[in-house]
């Protein structure tokens, strides 16, 4: 992987930990959702009105098919997340997704995209699903199925798999077209992500559409943490797909997850989440599984 890839990964990592961490904080729904993707609209429109004129005469119908697609598996993806982030830990939720979407997104970029994968990248990615599996519980995945187990945190750790697993299955799917988008149909980034984002809005305002009083009071109680997102989520995958057009799909989508080591940090001690040090143990892990796909 080129450095300079390799620096737009880890910084786009940094920021999709802390805005993950602000969305799990806010514990918002739809409303919330439709409040980052509106602000997000709002904050990057100066910059895409900017490029537009020289990017959007380029694009054809397959562009704009990319862009469709695009957008409604980030809406499912995102409103996935904040349900899994409601009914579970975001050390468990965030590093299952996390984990599960790289594994896939890899396997994709090799049988469809045409990638190969090196040795050292195999163990890499096997490394950051390794790492996963230990944030995620570890051995206290099969304690917690013991007779005696609390049931509530049973069912919890459970919960978390499962809307771990699904966001997980949705980030491949969402980060193979749009890799596609950005490496083989050339679209620019920025514009591409804020393309994105505007058509989200119309998918979106269903959800929102007859509960005025419920999205005001989001904005009154949510309006800081919705801003976050809206302001670091486009800034962190823009980086990541600009990483795309310079490395192999399937180096960058593994190695974005060094954002683990940060999640799990301040998930333990800013959240208050337990099994912190073995957290810390997985994230190491997905750290090494990051350097060996650097390599």
């Amino acid at each position: 992987m080129p450095l300079q890839a390799l620096l737009l990964v880890l910084a786009a990592a940094t920021l999709h930990a802390l805005w993950n961490i602000a969305a799990k904080r806010a514990g918002g729904d739809h409303r919330f959702a439709f409040l980052t993707v509106l602000m997000s609209v709002l904050l990057w429109a100066p910059l895409a009105l900017w490029s537009a004129p020289a990017e959007l005469p380029r694009w054809g119908w397959q562009a704009w098919v990319v862009v469709s697609v695009s957008a409604a598996l980030h809406v499912v993806y995102f409103l996935t997340l904040l349900r899994g982030y409601r009914e579970a830990d975001l050390t468990v939720v965030y590093p299952v997704a996390r984990g599960s979407g790289p594994l896939l997104t890899a396997a994709a970029a090799v049988l469809l995209l045409g990638e190969t994968l090196s040795t050292a990248g195999a163990f890499g990615v096997l490394a950051v699903c390794g790492g996963v599996f230990l944030i995620a519980g570890g051995p206290g995945l099969w304690r917690a199925r013991a007779a005696g187990a609390d049931p509530a945190a049973r069912q919890r750790l459970l919960r978390g798999l499962r809307w771990g697993a699904l966001t997980g299955s949705l980030i491949a799917c969402y980060t193979v077209v749009d890799g596609y988008g950005v490496k083989v149909l050339l679209m620019a980034p920025l514009l591409f992500d804020f393309m994105c984002n505007a058509l989200r809005l119309p998918m979106m305002l269903p959800l929102v559409w007859r509960d005025g009083a419920g999205l005001r009071a989001a904005l009154r109680t949510q309006w800081r943490p919705a801003l976050v997102v809206a302001a670091l989520g486009p800034a962190g995958y823009i980086m990541v797909l600009h990483a795309v057009q310079l490395a192999p799909l399937s180096h960058v989508a593994p190695a974005r997850e060094v954002s683990m080591l940060i999640a799990a940090f301040i998930g333990g001690r800013l959240l208050g989440e337990g099994d912190r040090a073995l957290r810390l143990l997985g994230a190491a892990c997905i750290a090494g599984g990051v350097m060996a796909l650097a390599w």
